[in-house]
């Protein structure tokens, strides 16, 4: 990459990165002990972003030739020369120590040294334990496994180079029967649960011990009643609560949003900069942290794609809003600093602001605290469906399973339940969170954003937590 170093380090730009990634992935799908897809993909390349009288340019290739990365670096400039001409204000950048670090997730057994005859075995004997509940018509397994390997550079001097491995899987059953459908997932909805850890973490998840459970849980919905509507206490089970602070605090929080560069897309948020330190958010027993450092969350890295250390600051505290997710254009615009949240889906992509690790901090509540602080209502887990409108106030979500609490106990199973409300009303109910013993870091995937869209997994740090007098049911 010399050569395109030295063409820009004499080009008279403001400012350039070049980031080489070279990214491993391993995805196995089962269905019904039958295996339906394994596949293995590698891809490497170099992606160049320059700054040039107060505009961006950018430019990637995966042809790693002499000549080809310094095409792509005379791209990138004469992009962001032509962008300049175009621009209605400059691009300034808040102030970063240039780092020369080396960053290694910390992974106990490397997922891709594991024999892949043990990856699939896993899921099939997981969905052949599925499968033989009679109602069970489909039972599904998954493990996805990658490896990221960077080396960034920029103009200031920062010299990074780091490797993040993640690892991740689900089993799902879908029963049918007593004239309806059902579905249930372990050890979360939507793609399960991964982490920046190694083969250990799918060991953790226990698998097999959980699929007769998900599948007795799922012909059990078949004939659960079907949840009521009104005003109920919720106790909502770690899963669910990491997709609600994922849509209504995750999301609104980042600082590219704030300021309309996503409205057209994704939307925008709440929670404008007019608010800082002055808007209650939540309950004051609310803490929501954007933190990078969590050891295994998905949201965590040595440093972003603009160079900046990860770190922990707070987005909300003691129920306040007080900061924001942040790159290091967006946070000059405010007078502050980058809290390195600029990333990329790949060489290919431009860093956007993405979320990291957000976390509702634990609180002092056992499980059994929870529960029996309510004497009429539902703890409730697993996300089915959600639904939030652009400006992340509004939301409805459905879970798969709602599990009544009657004067502090654990009752009857119900299912198709929804609850609804405006993102500060439902935090403001929220009068107990579990502690430390109930907290999980789970992560998410497949957090999409971005034109052209671009997918990032992040991580959200829980326990379960009680809000009081939350609207459940269909919103007549």
């Amino acid at each position: 990459m010399k050569e395109a170093l030295d063409f820009l380090e004499g080009s008279k730009a403001e400012y350039f990165d070049v980031r080489f990634e070279s990214i491993d992935e391993e995805e196995i799908t089962v269905e019904n002990a039958v295996v339906k897809g394994y596949s293995i993909e590698q891809t490497q390349g170099v992606g160049i972003k320059v700054l040039y009288d107060g505009a961006w340019g950018f430019s990637a290739t995966n042809r790693l030739s002499k000549d080809a990365l310094l095409k792509a670096a005379k791209d990138a400039l004469e992009i962001a020369k032509v962008s300049a001409t175009l621009k209605k204000e400059r691009v300034e950048l808040s102030s970063e120590k240039p780092y020369k670090d080396t960053y290694r997730a910390e992974v106990a057994v490397d997922p891709f040294s594991v024999d892949r005859g043990k990856k699939v075995e896993l899921l099939v004997e997981a969905t052949r334990i599925m499968k033989k509940v009679s109602e069970i018509v489909r039972a599904e397994g998954e493990l996805r496994f990658r490896k990221i390997k960077k080396l960034f550079l920029s103009s200031e001097g920062a010299e990074i180079d780091q490797e993040i491995i993640v690892s991740g899987g689900a089993i799902r059953a879908h029963a049918v029967g007593n004239g309806d459908y059902q579905m249930r997932s372990y050890p979360a909805g939507l793609e399960g649960d991964s982490a920046a850890r190694g083969w250990e973490f799918i060991e953790e998840m226990k698998l097999l011990e959980n699929a007769e459970k998900t599948a007795g849980e799922a012909k059990d919905l078949l004939y659960a009643e079907v949840a009521p509507s009104g005003e109920y206490d919720l106790v909502i089970g770690g899963s669910q609560m990491a997709l609600q602070i994922h849509e209504s605090c995750g999301h609104p929080a980042e600082l590219d949003r704030v300021m309309g560069y996503e409205i057209s897309f994704a939307g925008g948020s709440f929670m404008t900069p007019e608010k800082i330190g002055t808007f209650r958010y939540g309950s004051p027993i609310v803490n929501i942290t954007a933190d990078a450092t969590i050891p295994g969350g998905l949201g965590t890295f040595g440093y972003d794609d603009e160079g900046v250390k990860a770190q922990r600051s707070f987005i909300v505290k003691d129920g306040i809003l007080v900061g924001y997710l942040m790159s290091r254009e967006t946070a000059a615009k405010l007078g502050l600093v980058s809290n390195g949240a600029a990333r990329a889906h790949g060489w290919w992509s431009i860093p956007l602001i993405r979320m990291t690790n957000i976390n509702l901090l634990p609180g002092t509540a056992s499980f059994e605290e929870l529960i029996g602080g309510v004497e009429e209502g539902f703890y409730i887990d697993t996300n089915k469906s959600w639904s939030i409108d652009d400006k992340r106030v509004n939301f409805q979500f459905a879970t798969e399973v709602a599990y009544e609490i009657k004067n502090g106990k654990l009752g009857k199973l119900y299912k198709n339940f929804v609850y609804w409300g405006k993102t500060p009303e439902f935090w403001a109910k929220c009068d107990a969170v579990g502690d430390e013993s109930l907290w999980h870091v789970w992560g998410v995937m497949n957090c999409g954003k971005g034109q052209p869209m671009q997918i990032m997994h992040v991580g959200h740090g829980t326990s379960p937590a009680r809000f009081r007098k939350v609207r459940v049911g269909v919103k007549s």
